[in-house]
């Protein structure tokens, strides 16, 4: 990043937050937002009101307002900022990112705070959970959404609630039902997701899974192994059954002579169709400690819903070559037909809004946030998706400007920058189906596409050949002089 560059910055800046004006009614209000959203874009280490309110000459107090007290709308900003996403930064293979993050937090008045898991240090804390939707189109990524995850002990206390500013209607929600409700909104603001992945906690879920199947959304998600289901669809009867005497049983129902839902652990180990399956290898992506391989083996799959199997679905298992105990199962389901390759690409997108996690911490403040206002939080969660979305936004602008230097580190040690990696089998390679939602192929090292995987069961190794995926990280490679 040059001098010139810099410059730029500031303009950039008050241009783009324009597009937001609209939230405020009041221009003593709305003149409060660039200060809040350079104090984030700052080299400040606390990035919490009363820092950035004394780097801009304001007293903490009228930024603690700002969050809490001034009327403005909060909501449009949200959505303007995902008409945004959906305008500009849409494209081919694009991929909708449900997760959950935390922020270790002291005391009890910040909504939603208390003992409870805590992802951020891996153990239990008393915390705050939020849930997002992220956004990642190849290189772009950037946060679309978030809200509080409320415990069922804070949703009971509707007086603690209160006192937070916590409005009636909300009450405690499951996180799927959540992150169905963020969906739901990026939507209808014209944000479209070729896929959406999501981690075990939500995969493990049916009823999420079929609400998404009722949504016509493809996806893949990880599952627990202890996920139950089938591999050969169980027979089902749709008739009425009378006794004689008491209630006839349901309908429909599973027949008498189906068999036992299994885990996908159990499948994997036990069931013909996974277990006589060759492993195919595959490299996912570099790592901070070399090339990432993994073995996969896949093939239909009906989850368990209730007593009732949920439809056909997609089984993904993943091993980890270098440690082969680390097994990963993702279910998946896509309107049409589907590589394994774009099953993959999708599965193992999820990085991306754990860099977005790491790097709205580490840039905006994203978990700097110390008020006791519900709708301060809300605020907060807004503003830090739009500062960086503007980070993520320059990134990718100065990006494109020096195709050359991306600031983004390389693993491979003949200078490629990364990785995903498809596999044929030795003198027979498959000419791919091409799917309309694969990313369009890259040049490799002997100047041909690589080729997708051959899908039918053999014993023979498989062959490794090589095609970039880039593992982005949200660097400008200096600090922001706003």
């Amino acid at each position: 990043m040059d001098t010139a560059e810099l410059r730029q910055l500031k303009p950039m800046l008050q241009r783009y937050l324009k597009r937001f004006e609209d939230c405020f009614s009041r221009e003593s209000t709305r003149g409060h937002l660039p200060v809040y959203v350079q104090g984030q874009l700052s080299d400040l280490p606390e990035k919490t009101v009363a820092p950035i309110a004394v780097q801009a000459g304001e007293a903490p107090r009228t930024l603690q307002e700002f969050l809490s007290l001034l009327r403005w709308d909060e909501n449009r900003m949200r959505d303007r900022l995902e008409q945004i996403v959906a305008s500009e930064h849409a494209g081919p293979s694009a991929v909708g990112l449900l997760d959950e993050t935390s922020f270790v937090k002291k005391g009890e008045k910040t909504p939603g705070v208390q003992r409870q898991w805590c992802g951020t240090v891996g153990k239990e804390e008393n915390c705050i959970v939020t849930v997002h939707l992220g956004y990642a189109q190849q290189e772009f990524h950037c946060l679309l959404d978030g809200e509080l995850y409320l415990p069922e002990d804070w949703a009971a206390d509707r007086q603690r609630c209160r006192e937070a500013g916590i409005p009636e209607e909300i009450t405690y929600r499951p996180k799927w039902q959540i992150g169905l409700e963020l969906l739901d909104r990026a939507v209808a603001n014209g944000v479209h997701f070729d896929w959406l992945t999501f981690d075990e906690g939500y995969g493990g879920k049916p009823a999420f899974l079929q609400a998404l199947g009722d949504r016509h959304q493809d996806f893949i998600g990880e599952v627990p192994r202890s996920f139950t289901g089938w591999i050969d669809p169980p027979p089902v009867a749709h008739r009425p059954y009378r006794k004689a005497r008491g209630r006839g049983r349901k309908s429909p129902r599973l027949r008498a002579d189906s068999r036992k839902a299994r885990s996908v652990r159990w499948l994997l180990d036990h069931h013909p169709a996974l277990r006589e399956q060759a492993w195919q290898r595959w490299r996912v992506k570099d790592g901070q400690k070399g090339p990432m391989l993994w073995e996969v083996k896949h093939g239909p799959f009906y989850p368990k819903a209730g007593r009732l199997p949920l439809g056909e679905h997609h089984l993904v298992v993943a091993r980890n070559v270098l440690a082969p105990k680390e097994i990963k199962f993702f279910v998946g389901k896509a309107l049409s037909k589907t590589s394994v390759s774009t099953w993959l690409l999708a599965a193992f997108s999820r990085w991306h809004v754990e860099r977005c996690f790491q790097d709205g911490k580490g840039k905006v403040g994203l978990d700097h946030y110390e008020g006791r206002r519900y709708v301060g939080l809300k605020r907060h969660l807004a503003i830090s998706a739009v500062s960086y979305l503007f980070l993520a936004s320059v990134a990718q602008s100065w990006a494109e400007k020096k195709p050359g230097d991306h600031d983004q580190p390389s693993t491979d040690r003949d200078g490629s920058d990364g990785p995903f990696l498809v596999v044929g089998q030795p003198g027979h390679v498959q000419a791919p189906r091409q799917d309309p939602r694969d990313p369009p192929p890259q040049a490799t090292r002997g100047g041909q596409g690589p080729p997708q995987p051959h899908q039918t069961h053999t014993t023979n190794p498989p062959r490794i050949r090589h095609q970039t995926h880039p593992d982005p990280t949200l660097r400008l490679g200096h600090k922001l002089a706003l």
